[in-house]
């Protein structure tokens, strides 16, 4: 059982930025690919980012609209996964989630949500013009 909680989010002007943290409880962290997914009113959840266990090289991989300008990143010893966005836009508004999937490699399905079993309780994110 993994138990994710998530910090950080708020309100902030377009073209600032925010980190995202997601704290996870457990011995066996290192061994998820971690996720970030977004919600925003009305529409449905849709992946942002993700990042590979070690054993999967830690790579990371994200959705094209926000490319160069959010990075994901873990820290194993803190058994932590990491949300930078920045130059957030106003389309970037929305519940931010990160989820813990248990294949340590990539394979394109881990874009789709329901490939990850363990999720945060979600914060939002609002991006002001």
């Amino acid at each position: 059982q993994v138990q994710l909680v998530q910090s950080g989010g708020g309100l902030v002007q377009a073209g600032g930025s925010l980190r995202l943290s997601c704290a996870a409880s457990g011995r066996t962290f290192n061994s998820y690919t971690m996720g970030w997914f977004r919600q925003a009113p009305g529409k449905e959840r849709e992946f942002v980012a993700a990042i590979t266990s070690s054993a999967g090289g830690g790579s990371t991989y994200y959705t094209d609209s926000v490319k160069g300008r959010f990075t994901i990143a873990r820290d194993n010893t803190r058994n932590t996964v990491y949300l930078q966005m920045n130059s957030l836009k106003p389309d970037d508004t929305a519940v931010y989630y990160c989820a813990a999937a248990s294949s340590s490699y990539w394979w394109p399905g881990l874009r789709l949500s329901d490939k990850y079993t363990y999720w945060g309780q979600g914060t939002q994110v609002t991006v002001s013009s």
